[in-house]
């Protein structure tokens, strides 16, 4: 049975009519533009549309329990707290709608994200940091479901450090007001069937941070019903064991009628003043909310709801009861509320015609200089017939865009390509322009653009003592952390970092010396671990978060790559966060301590600087690099390293390893190995090996896969050895793959090589357990050897002749 409407919440709150009657403009307003979202779609002008009608009264209730400074992380139906808090217009809406890639009128996301992503601008557009603590924040939007909630945890822990740390009092002017900001994070009910929505919810009672969650409980997840998703169809039942009493902390759990305004308005207050004065994280969940669109513009809801469920939804929708609450209060009349449900489909209709008008106006300065290019081609050639057919396509269309148009150009060029006097020229110049700008508009800020970029960090080069000292690469980066931990900004958390100081010893001692808000144990719960890096680094903050293994990085592999590496670009540069994510991988024992996935990592990590350090000296050093500039970054140190033996560098607090730039480790003439990681070892005893049987070769460290050898070291060795051998752990046709790609696709190194290049790689396989499993999973010195004398076979049999046939 379908629960019917019952009396709204009597409350001891004093409502002021003119405030309540601005909320049901709001919510009467976002719903027509909720329902202009669909017909554009369906019209075509729209590729896709996605709503939060049936939500506008909890969103209200929402955003009016926030204050300045706080935060709001939500998924991709909270238009309403959008335009509520100021951080939202309804042009900027249609203008997200359309992909307006213009940051003036699509400020959120320059048209890279579908309508209902919402980022406020922190940086400013040099890309310094803006003040957060003044405005309310709407932290970057993702489609994934759930993403938006381990991150949430980390804007949430951020306060808490902010509030007792007394370190970081320099730093709160532009972040924090004391730690008294909340973060506000949102979800369906269907996401919160998501394992990181669990493992979150968790470690927010633990950490008890303030934090709130609202769920807005509408019935489906998409088609499917809520008894397919959730046990006893009801979230906070669920969760009810993590409800907090008198004896033992927790979450405050509170269920709400998404139609019921003094309730909403009630829970809300509730949750965010025990949140942000208790740092108690509360639960708010919002049960009967309704869909009258449906789930999005790719389907009709009438094909999986009933139409009783759908008679429901029209009885308990939250505006028509929002309406008659306002009437029964006596706060306006029939005719007064007529009037403002009137002027919203007007309001709403004018938006959306100036936002579409906006954008097809964005189109038309270079349609018209198509057009003169094209005109000035046609009288210069005398061959109308060529260009006709091009030109009549484009007239066609009813709304031609910018894509449309680098097809026309391109046509237009491949018809006239015989010709080559000054109006083909003038059409290359005029297509070349509008590619680079198009190459702005939809391909800036995958990385850094501002002076803090890593990548424009000076290199300083270890300086050793003639008798040098030699420790356990594990005491290298000890003492690094000491000194990065100096830095009120930097915290280190991950799971056993802290008392033992982790499972390497690298941190051994630190946390009795800085303190466990500096250094802090965490349960088993990458994702969340990650969440909270990735949350505290937009607020100031530069977490250093471990993954213990390498293997393991994949639970929160979908955040990583969803949520952090694509965040700057898909805000245009509007918002950053750059955590450090620390792990260790390559070689050790057994299938899930010892692998190097590599090809699967940077293929789906663009955005984020990946690092592969061969000792545990350099890994300090890209350390350094990293914390020195503004992106986010992920170091993999050598597995087998922390007990060899380095030379201790005297100015260890001082060296900073260039990204991109690969280093000579042993020169030669007749072959270029290129490497990186613990395959440097094994890579350069091979050519001990190899230099006595006559083959001089020469050793490259790539010392890090993104970015890649942004000098072109590596073809210039080519030049010199006219052969190469990419080597690496991965798979095969993994990360050996991408590098041979690099350098003979982009690097152009093919055109030097006398001999066919190779990769030598792992076999395609977990690596088995045990030394031999190692050496029989992993290329070993022997491989190496042989693979090369092969190669140097090839092109003088006579001087190597065979070994083994």
């Amino acid at each position: 049975m379908l629960p019917k409407p019952t009396q709204f919440s009597r409350v001891e709150i004093e409502f002021n009519p003119d405030k309540v009657l601005e909320d049901y403009r709001l919510a009467v307003i976002s719903r027509q533009c909720s329902l202009l979202v669909r017909k554009e779609v369906f019209s075509g002008r729209a590729k896709f549309g996605i709503y939060g009608d049936g939500k506008e009264l909890c969103q209200i209730a929402l955003a009016r329990s926030m204050r300045l400074g706080d935060y709001i992380s939500g998924y991709y139906r909270d238009q309403t707290i959008g335009v509520a808090i100021g951080d939202l217009t309804w042009p900027q809406y249609f203008a997200q709608l359309y992909g307006h890639p213009d940051r003036q009128f699509d400020p959120h996301s320059a048209g890279r994200q579908m309508n209902n992503h919402h980022a406020t601008r922190w940086l400013d557009d040099k890309g310094e940091w803006l003040d957060q603590t003044n405005q309310y924040n709407s932290v970057a939007g993702v489609s994934s479901t759930a993403m938006q909630i381990p991150r949430s945890l980390g804007i949430a822990y951020a306060s808490k450090m902010y509030q007792f740390r007394e370190d970081l009092s320099e730093l709160k002017e532009h972040f924090s007001k004391d730690g008294k900001e909340v973060c506000f994070t949102t979800i369906g009910d269907a996401s919160t069937s998501e394992g990181m929505f669990f493992e979150c919810i968790n470690a927010a009672g633990v950490l008890q941070i303030p934090i709130v969650f609202s769920v807005w409980d509408d019935g489906y997840g998409i088609s499917v019903p809520i008894e397919y998703q959730t046990t006893k169809s009801s979230i906070s039942k669920v969760l009810a064991g993590f409800q907090r009493n008198d004896q033992e902390k927790g979450l405050e759990i509170i269920q709400v009628k998404a139609w019921d305004y003094p309730g909403l308005i009630q829970a809300y207050q509730k949750a965010a003043q025990l949140a942000r004065e208790e740092f108690v994280p509360c639960l708010v969940h919002v049960i009967e909310c309704t869909q009258p669109q449906g789930h999005s513009a790719s389907g009709s809801h009438e094909r999986y709801k009933s139409a009783d469920r759908l008679a429901w939804e029209h009885e308990v929708d939250c505006n028509v009861l929002f309406r008659q609450w306002v009437l029964d209060q006596g706060f306006a009349s029939e005719e007064a509320l007529k009037e403002i449900e009137e002027a919203a489909v007007l309001e709403a209709r004018k938006y959306q015609k100036e936002a579409f008008s906006a954008y097809m106006a964005s189109i038309e300065p270079d349609k018209k200089a198509f057009l003169r290019v094209a005109q000035n081609l046609m009288e210069s050639t005398n061959e109308g017939n060529l260009l006709s057919p091009i030109l009549d396509e484009l007239k066609q269309l009813p709304y031609p865009i910018f894509s449309d148009l680098v097809r026309a150009g391109r046509k237009t060029l491949r018809a006239f390509r015989v010709y080559q006097g000054p109006a083909v020229k003038l059409l290359r110049k005029w297509l070349s322009e509008l590619e680079e700008r198009n190459r702005r508009r939809f391909s800036s800020h995958q990385i850094s653009e501002s002076v803090h970029s890593p990548l424009l960090v000076s290199p300083v080069k270890p300086i050793y003592k003639k008798e040098a000292i030699f420790v356990d690469g594990r005491e290298i980066l000890n003492k690094s952390f000491a000194h990065f931990l100096e830095d009120p900004r930097v915290f280190i958390l991950g799971e056993d970092v802290g008392k033992i100081g982790d499972v390497n010893q690298t941190l051994a001692g630190l946390q009795e010396v800085f303190g466990d808000l500096k250094i802090t144990d965490t349960g088993i719960r990458e994702i969340s671990i990650v969440g909270q890096g990735i949350g505290a680094s937009m607020r100031g903050l530069r977490p250093i978060v471990e993954i213990q293994y390498l293997d393991y990085i994949f639970y929160p592999f979908p955040i990583l790559s969803d949520d952090l590496a694509c965040l700057h670009y898909r805000t245009a540069g509007g918002q950053k966060a750059p955590m450090i994510l620390r792990t260790r991988g390559h070689r050790l024992e057994g299938i899930w301590h010892s692998g190097s996935p590599m090809a699967v990592l940077i293929n789906g990590l663009r955005g984020i600087h990946f690092c592969v350090p061969r000792n545990m000296t350099q890994a300090a050093g890209m350390y350094r690099t990293l914390l020195k500039g503004d992106d986010p970054g992920i170091v993999v140190e050598c597995l087998n390293g922390y007990r060899l033996k380095e030379a201790l560098p005297e100015n260890l607090d001082e060296i900073t390893v260039p990204l991109g730039i690969p280093e000579v480790l042993r020169e030669g003439t007749d072959i270029t190995i290129v490497t990186y990681g613990s395959m440097c070892r094994i890579v350069m005893d091979a050519s001990e090996t190899l230099s006595t049987m006559g083959i001089s070769v020469e050793v490259i460290d790539v010392q890090t896969l993104l970015p890649f050898d942004r000098t072109q070291s590596i073809a210039a060795s080519i030049q010199k050895t006219h052969r190469v051998l990419f080597a690496d752990e991965d798979m095969p046709g993994g990360t050996t793959a991408y590098m041979m790609q690099e350098v003979l696709d982009k690097q152009g190194a093919f055109a030097w090589l006398d001999t066919p290049a190779r990769c030598l790689a792992a076999p395609p396989h977990r690596p088995a357990y045990s030394s031999d499993g190692d050496y029989f999973s992993k290329p070993n010195v022997e491989n190496v050897v042989d693979t090369i004398y092969e190669m140097m076979r090839e092109s003088d049999p006579g001087l190597f002749p065979a070994i083994y046939f």
